[in-house]
C-alpha cells in the first residue's frame, strides 16, 4: 500500500510540475506580443479540468493511531412525539436561517458563473464547510455536534441550499453524504479512520457514488462489479455523475459483490486504478460532475461498509432518494419566490399579467404541488430519524419530487415567457436542475 501511494504520488508530482510550467509560460510578456496568450490560457484551463484523467486526487492520509474493534457509534433514534408535527425546533429554526442566509448570499450570486464554468467559484466550497453541515449527523461522541438522528434537520438543510441554488447545493452537500454513511454503517475502525477528517477545518471533498451511465439504471443491479481476493476485494467499473470527481479524496462506491449483491465500499482517491474524468450534463453543472472509472481497484477488507447488507444498502438508496426530493422543494420554492413578483410587476394590456386567470391559476399551482411535496418529503424524514419504516413515504416522495418538481420548473419557464428561456433569469437553469430529480441516484444521502 505504501507503494501505490508513493507512485500516485510521483504522479501527481509530474502533473503538478506540468501545470505550474504552463502557468508561467501563460503569463508570459512575449506570448502577448505574439496574440498568443488566449490559447495557452486555454491550454491551462484545459489541463486543469482535465488533469486527472490518469490518478485521483491528491488524497490526505486516512489513518487511526490506533485499532479500533466493534460496531461503531450511532446516533440514537430521534423521539417519537406520538403525532406527526412540521413545527421546526428552536435549534433547527436556527439552522434552517444560518443556511438560508448563506445560500441567499454566497450561493445564488454565485451559481450563474459556476453553471458556466463548470465548478464552483474559489473558496466558496470553503465558506460552505465552516457552516459545519457534515457535523450535524456526526454524534458528539465523534467529534460532531449531533445527539440524536437528524433526517429531518438534514433535510431542512437541503432545502435551503437549494433555495439558493441545486447543483452548488449538491456540491456542499455530498461530503456529509460520506460522513452520514459513515456514521449510520461504519465499523468503530473506519469511523476512527475517517471521520475526524470530517469534523475538523479542513472537510475532504467525498462523494456517493451509485449512478452508473446506462438506460433504465437500477441501483440494485449496478454494473460495477466486486469480487473477493485473499487481501480483500477488487472492484472493476464506472460511475457517472459523480459531484467534484476531480477533486475528491473519498468515495463510497456501489458494486455488486459476487455471490452477494449490491454492496457499499469505500475508496480512496490514491488507490491504484482510480481515475476520473469530466462527465458534465443538463443540469447540476456547478456541481463540477465527472466519471470515476475503477479499475481492478485493490481493497482491504476493511473497505467493505455495513457487511454488505442488503438492508443497509436498500435503506441508503432511500435516504439518498430523499434527499433529492428535498432538495426539489428547495429549487422548486425559488421558482415560486421568483415568479410570484414577476407577474406581479410584469404588465401586458396595461394591466399585470397576474391578473390573468390562466396565470393566477398556474402561480396556486405551483405553491399547491410545493406544499403537498414538502409534506411527504417531512414525514417520510421523521419516520426515518424515529427508526420506523419509510420506504413507502420515500417512494411516495420520490415520484411527486419528479413529476411535481419538473412540472414547476416547466410552469415557471412558461409564466416568464421568453424571459424564462435566456439566462439573464435564473428559471431555465433551476428547470434544467430539477430535470435531475427523478434520474440520479446516490450523491446526498439524508
Amino acid at each position: 500500500m505504501a507503494a501505490l501511494r508513493q507512485n500516485g504520488g510521483r504522479k501527481r508530482d509530474v502533473m503538478g510540475l506540468g501545470l505550474a510550467a504552463l502557468s508561467r509560460l501563460a503569463g508570459s510578456r512575449a506570448l502577448e506580443r505574439a496574440g498568443l496568450r488566449e490559447p495557452v490560457q486555454n491550454l491551462v484551463a484545459a489541463a486543469t479540468r482535465n488533469g486527472f484523467k490518469v490518478a485521483g486526487a491528491a488524497s490526505r492520509t486516512f489513518t487511526s493511531a490506533r485499532r479500533h474493534r466493534g460496531a461503531g457509534t450511532r446516533p440514537a433514534p430521534a423521539e417519537d412525539k406520538g403525532l406527526f408535527d412540521l413545527t421546526p425546533t428552536e435549534d433547527q429554526r436556527m439552522i434552517v436561517e444560518t443556511v438560508g442566509e448563506f445560500a441567499a448570499e454566497q450561493l445564488r450570486p454565485a451559481a450563474a458563473e459556476a453553471d458556466e464554468k463548470l465548478s464552483p467559484p474559489d473558496g466558496l466550497l470553503t465558506r460552505a464547510a465552516e457552516l459545519g453541515v457534515t457535523q450535524i449527523g456526526i454524534p458528539e461522541e465523534l467529534g460532531g455536534a449531533g445527539t440524536e438522528r437528524s433526517v429531518v434537520t438534514n433535510a431542512l438543510v437541503a432545502e435551503a441550499l437549494a433555495h439558493g441554488d441545486l447543483g452548488l447545493a449538491v456540491a456542499v452537500l455530498a461530503p456529509s453524504a460520506v460522513s452520514n454513511a459513515l456514521v449510520l454503517w461504519g465499523d468503530a475502525q473506519q469511523q476512527a479512520d475517517y471521520l475526524p477528517e470530517f469534523v475538523g477545518e479542513n472537510v475532504p471533498a467525498a462523494a456517493l457514488a451509485l449512478l452508473e451511465g446506462k438506460p433504465l439504471f437500477d441501483p440494485f443491479r449496478p454494473a460495477t462489479k466486486a469480487r473477493r481476493t485473499p487481501g480483500g476485494y477488487q472492484l472493476d467499473g464506472v460511475k457517472s455523475l459523480v459531484p467534484r470527481a476531480a477533486q475528491a479524496e473519498l468515495f463510497v462506491v456501489s458494486a455488486d459483490l459476487e455471490g452477494r449483491g449490491p454492496a457499499l465500499f469505500l475508496v480512496e482517491s490514491s488507490t491504484a486504478g482510480v481515475s476520473v474524468e469530466p462527465d458534465p450534463a443538463m443540469g447540476l453543472r456547478g456541481a463540477a460532475t465527472g466519471k470515476l472509472h475503477l479499475e481492478q481497484v485493490p481493497l482491504p477488507a476493511g473497505a467493505l461498509l455495513g457487511g454488505g447488507s442488503p438492508e443497509v444498502f436498500a435503506e441508503a438508496v432511500r435516504l439518498s432518494r430523499l434527499g433529492w426530493a428535498a432538495l426539489a422543494t428547495g429549487t422548486a420554492k425559488a421558482v415560486l419566490d421568483y415568479v410570484i413578483p414577476y407577474v406581479n410587476e410584469r404588465t401586458a394590456f396595461g394591466e399585470p399579467i397576474s391578473h390573468r386567470q390562466a396565470v393566477a391559476f398556474s402561480v396556486a399551482d405551483i405553491a399547491i404541488e410545493l406544499e403537498g411535496m414538502r409534506l411527504v418529503v417531512l414525514r417520510a424524514a421523521a419516520r426515518a430519524e424515529q427508526g420506523k419504516p419509510f420506504a413507502r413515504e420515500v417512494a411516495l416522495a420520490r415520484k411527486l419530487a419528479t413529476d411535481k418538481g419538473m412540472r414547476i420548473g416547466s410552469a415557471g419557464v412558461q409564466l416568464l415567457g421568453g424571459h424564462g428561456f435566456v439566462k439573464e433569469h435564473p428559471v431555465e437553469r433551476w428547470y434544467r436542475d430539477l430535470r435531475a430529480i427523478g434520474v440520479l441516484e446516490g450523491v446526498v444521502l439524508l
